[in-house]
């Protein structure tokens, strides 16, 4: 017993210096180690200069590769993370078709011919344009047989009871409470209907802007995938749908990556043909020359777009007579009185530029 505690008792006999090396060593490690920490922490945050972030441009395709690939929402027209503008006259049948894109989603099936590889999922429709009614009489054989709907579709609309604060203009509280609900239910998808209920005068540039930086900020935040419908002015049906036809278009192509049209056939009055008019990710499959050409049809209970062939735009527009002929002239020739470019001109007309050079060299002798 005295000599085990005589054991338990015997001092250290480690040299002083040896226990200065081990801890030196032990604190070049552990600095080292904080370092490299530290070193890769900035790597994969890039370098921040004021509002703008960084760094080169293989660091930015590593930190993309480790993203999931972007799935097709309804083929070419909108993929995953996209703010995208569905655009068309009115009574063409953009509602019909955001509805059928949003139900597709909703239940994870493709739709009538055109591919979607997300997977099924929940997603809001903000409907500003039909009541409650117009919604069932829409999905129903004559307010009988409803159309049933997953789950995952969820309908939204304004509630007339909501207060809105003193504080606040109508815009301002609809945009805070269209946050909210994206934050509190924690859904991807959303379907505007439409876009000018968001703001009364979307189709001029000072307001169009700030609310498309709005909707992206939005995107950015939340990781979300936007379809928002959109009105055109009238327009000339002898020339092709452009991306110049959206109201306010300048402003919301800017912030869109996406944009697509539905076109009423002048061939048939109820044919409806699909256009891509802008892409950044997808293919550019749906152009002029192989619009898919539609019809819209309610077998039963459910209001469909309903895919026919694809062809060529041009066989559905307009013909052009001569009495369009001297209009258009006569348009170029008071728009440039009006200051606007050859350029400019052709583009608002529909034609090219050396049309419009041709018109107005004609005119001006």
């Amino acid at each position: 017993m005295t000599i085990k505690m005589e054991e338990e008792a015997r001092p250290d006999t480690t040299p002083v210096n040896e226990v200065q090396v081990k801890s030196e060593i032990t604190l070049a490690m552990i600095q080292a180690e904080a370092k490299a920490t530290l070193d890769a922490l900035e790597s994969s945050a890039g370098t921040t200069t004021g509002l703008l972030k960084h760094n080169t441009a293989n660091y930015w395709i590593d930190k993309a590769k480790k993203q999931p690939r972007p799935r097709y929402l309804f083929d070419e027209f909108w993929i995953e993370g996209e703010i995208c503008i569905l655009y068309a006259d009115t009574n063409v049948g953009k509602s019909i078709l955001a509805v059928q894109i949003g139900d597709s989603i909703s239940k994870g099936m493709a739709t009538d011919g055109f591919r979607m590889t997300a997977e099924k999922q929940k997603i809001l429709y903000f409907d500003f344009e039909l009541s409650e009614k117009q919604f069932e009489e829409r999905y129903s054989v004559d307010f009988q047989e409803h159309y049933q709907f997953d789950d995952n579709f969820i309908r939204v609309e304004i509630d007339p009871d909501a207060r809105i604060p003193d504080n606040q203009t109508f815009e301002d509280f609809l945009a805070d409470s269209i946050e909210k609900l994206i934050s509190d239910s924690g859904i991807k998808i959303l379907i505007i209907d439409n876009l000018t209920y968001l703001r009364n005068e979307t189709e001029k540039a000072a307001s169009a802007a700030p609310l498309m930086q709005h909707l992206n900020n939005l995107k950015k935040r939340y990781g979300l995938s936007l379809l928002i419908l959109a009105h055109t002015p009238k327009r000339d049906p002898t020339r092709p749908i452009t991306r110049n036809d959206a109201q306010g278009s300048s402003r919301l192509m800017q912030f869109t990556d996406a944009a697509f049209a539905i076109g009423q056939s002048q061939k048939d009055k109820n044919l409806r043909y699909l256009k891509q008019v802008k892409i950044r990710i997808a293919r550019l499959a749906y152009d002029g020359e192989n619009v898919a050409i539609c019809q819209i049809n309610k077998p039963s209970n459910f209001v469909r777009f309903e895919l026919l062939a694809f062809e060529r735009e041009k066989d559905h527009l307009k013909e052009i007579t001569d009495q369009d002929r001297e209009q258009r002239i006569a348009d170029a020739l008071t728009l440039k009185k009006q200051g606007l470019s050859n350029c400019q001109i052709a583009s608002q007309l529909g034609v090219t530029e050396g049309s419009v050079r041709k018109w107005l060299k004609k005119h001006s002798n």
